[in-house]
């Protein structure tokens, strides 16, 4: 499931935070009862600022943001957890794909307690 609504995004920017070479990573447990039609879902949000570079830069490191997402997240990520990914300006756009993906699975495991 995606994160859509601002409230979780502010939620998550005050949980947990990662950073790695491409990218920063916030993840927060939910509480009980926060999301009723899914209370054990993996939710992931993502978000480029205009520092990234202009539009066609923030969609290209949100694409890429998206598939290390779909790719690592059913694997590695919690049930019950909301994580965030925030782009990086020249750096989520350029880095290599395998080490991104990598980039996530060590952050996951340094956000999991």
């Amino acid at each position: 499931m995606t994160l859509s609504q601002r409230a979780d995004f502010l939620s998550a920017a005050r949980a947990g935070r990662v950073p790695t070479p491409a990218f920063l990573l916030q993840a927060r447990k939910r509480t009980e009862g926060e999301v009723p039609d899914h209370p054990n879902a993996i939710r992931v949000g993502f978000t480029c600022s205009k520092k990234v570079g202009n539009a066609v830069a923030r969609n290209r490191a949100k694409r890429r943001l998206r598939e290390i997402a779909r790719a690592v997240l059913p694997v590695e990520g919690r049930e019950g957890w909301d994580y965030v990914l925030i782009g990086r300006k020249d750096a989520t756009a350029t880095h290599d794909f395998k080490a991104l993906q990598a980039d996530l699975s060590r952050a996951l495991r340094k956000a999991h307690p």
